[in-house]
Order: C-alpha cells, then structure tokens, then sequence
C-alpha cells in the first residue's frame, strides 16, 4: 500500500533557502562587524535550529560573544529575516506538482522544520499555498529535530499511524527523526547534504528528483 502521508522538511528539501539564509546571516554578521561565510558554508551550519545556526555561525568568524550579546545577534538576525522571508528563495524543480498530486491522491502532507514557526508558515504558505495540511516550525518548549515529538505530533494531526509516514528530508538529523519516530525515512539528493550522510543516519530510500520521490510513495 501506499504511504498514507508524507511528511516533508523544508530548507533543502522543500524551498531552496541556502542563499537567503547566507544573505540575513552574513548580513548580521557584517553589522556586528564580522567577515562574511561562504554561502556553501552554510550548508554544514544549518539543520539544527536558529539558535545552533546562529552559535555555529559566530564559531566560524571566532567570535566570543556573551549570552546577551548572542542573544541580541539572533534578535538582529531574526529581524532581517522576518523583513523579507521570501528573499532568493524557491520551491525544487517539480515539488509544486508533485505535493498537488499527492493530495490530489488522498496522501495527507505535512512540512515540518526546525526553521521558526512563523517562518517556516510564511515560506510554505508562499511557495505551497494550503497544499500541505499541516506545517509546523520549531516552537517555544517544543524540542528540536532529531527528538521524536513534534513528528510524532504531526502524525496524529494528519490521522495517520507512525509507521504508514514517509519522512522526506535532506539531512542526518531528517533520517534520525523519521528513525526516531518510527517512520519510513527518504533523503532528497538536491538538498544540503551528501548521500553519504544521508546513507551514514539509515536513510531507506534516496530519491535524485522529484519524479523518483514520486515513485517511493507509489510503489512502497
């Protein structure tokens, strides 16, 4: 049978974000009156968090900041990126049909990422409109990815069991939390990532594009 729901992560996977967040955060970074990152670079430093992103960032320009000044950087950051979420991102060739066809089909979708909240709602109701049925960001109190509990939240949202969920992400945390929640895990090759660490956390299936992810949920 099918896969009753799938359940996708966002930045990578999703919305090709990694020049947006390069430019808010080299953008905060200047302002502080640090160097630049390679926008490459962040494909390493992004997939925990704002909070991990942002502590990883100061990491890579040396930075010793205090918890106060942490603090106001990731308010400086958040800031920039609230202004303009949408900024040099776009949705992977052939998502857009495919979730449309999906729940065209009956699967149930859900978009779940460890972005913020109010902006993981703002990029997936821009690029996606109210296709996926659930969308959930990191919240206040709620632990972070790879921690089971908001996929396993999401799971019971869309009506679905654990184990009839395709988790689609493009990370090592993405394949640890499908592990963790006991669901079916696919890593996306377009993404952040390497195959190699999609491989190294379990990934069951990799899909190189859109056409293939469809052919996993169709043929489990």
């Amino acid at each position: 049978m099918p896969y009753k729901a799938c359940i996708f992560d966002l930045d990578g996977t999703l919305a090709d974000t990694l020049q947006s967040i390069a430019c808010f955060g080299n953008g905060t970074l200047n302002a502080f009156g640090y160097p630049s990152i390679d926008p490459e670079e962040y494909k390493l430093l992004v997939g925990n968090g704002a909070d991990m992103l942002i502590r990883r960032m100061l990491a890579r320009v040396g930075a010793g900041l205090s918890e106060a000044e942490i603090k106001n950087f990731r308010a400086e950051y958040d800031r920039r990126y609230e202004s303009r979420p949408m900024h040099l991102v776009t949705a992977y060739p052939g998502l857009q049909g495919l979730l449309s066809k999906l729940k065209s089909n009956g699967v149930k979708l859900g978009v779940l990422s460890n972005k913020p909240d109010n902006m993981t709602r703002a990029i997936v109701s821009k690029l996606y409109g109210n296709t996926p049925g659930a969308v959930r960001g990191q919240l206040p109190g709620v632990p972070a990815k790879p921690d089971p509990t908001a996929a396993l939240a999401m799971a019971r949202e869309l009506g679905v069991s654990p184990g009839d969920v395709l988790y689609i992400g493009d990370s090592g945390v993405d394949m640890d939390t499908a592990k963790n929640a006991g669901m079916d895990s696919c890593g996306v090759l377009w993404g952040f990532r390497t195959e190699g660490e999609l491989l190294e956390h379990g990934a069951k299936y990799l899909a190189g594009d859109a056409a293939a992810l469809e052919n996993i949920i169709d043929k489990r």
